[in-house]
């Protein structure tokens, strides 16, 4: 089961690299932030592949850092410019999101190590370990929860809200079923949490993995369509 990571690493960088072509002929904001955020999630998903053939102080605070803190905000922080028309506030939020994301790389790159480092075991997920690895102040944590609450509400409530929209319309039902599966797939890490909890670490990486997949499909259904189609008015997380 471990050894989902890789798969999930594969698949995300397709995802991503499908994302930023797409922003590289279509430009638009969100798709590049989009992109980040994917880039992001398959450095997360990469460095847990790596953790199971051998330990690193720095490989560890890579994943923490890409997978636990920033994925969902910068995710999310694409849908929300994405979503929002007022002029001056998606940029204002990137903003606030790059600062709060250099902070988070100066807490976790300085974070100690304790002891149970040495005794890092290849058998168990990282997911099961880094807590007692990696010292987290208040700080940290604090980010983290704000983080991921942050950008899950962001695109989770945006691909729900776009698919509301179709639905109502009765227009382009490819996106209302794209944004129905990318609602789904940024579900799924956040369900992650909830194994991690019930000592069910090893469910973690079938849950990146189904995330990486369901937001790859949705993303794939919802662009699907002819380009005169395509219009800002239509607010869907995985158009443009």
């Amino acid at each position: 089961m471990h050894y989902i990571s890789i798969l999930s690493t594969l698949v995300t960088f397709a995802f991503a690299a499908a994302v930023i072509g797409r922003y590289r002929s279509r430009r638009g904001a969100h798709l590049l932030l989009w992109g980040i955020g994917l880039l992001l999630y398959g450095l997360g998903t990469l460095s847990e592949a790596v953790m199971l053939f051998t330990f690193h102080p720095f490989v560890l605070r890579v994943w923490y850092l890409s997978g636990a803190m920033l994925t969902a905000a910068w995710l999310g922080q694409g849908t929300i410019h994405l979503l929002v028309r007022r002029r001056g506030v998606a940029p204002a939020l990137t903003v606030g999101l790059l600062l709060v994301s250099l902070l988070s790389l100066g807490l976790v790159m300085v974070a100690p190590l304790t002891s149970a480092a040495a005794a890092y075991d290849l058998n168990q997920p990282a997911s099961a370990q880094y807590q007692d690895i990696l010292v987290r102040n208040g700080a940290t944590i604090a980010l983290t929860i704000l983080l991921n609450l942050y950008g899950t509400v962001a695109l989770v409530g945006g691909a729900i809200y776009s698919a509301y929209l179709f639905w109502r319309k009765r227009v382009l039902m490819n996106r209302l079923v794209g944004n129905i599966l990318i609602a789904a797939g940024a579900l799924m890490p956040a369900m992650g949490g909830t194994f991690l909890k019930a000592g069910l670490a090893d469910w973690l990486y079938i849950s990146e993995f189904l995330g990486a997949v369901l937001m790859y499909l949705g993303f794939l259904q919802a662009t699907a369509t002819r380009p005169a189609l395509e219009s800002s008015t239509q607010p869907s997380p995985s158009s443009g």
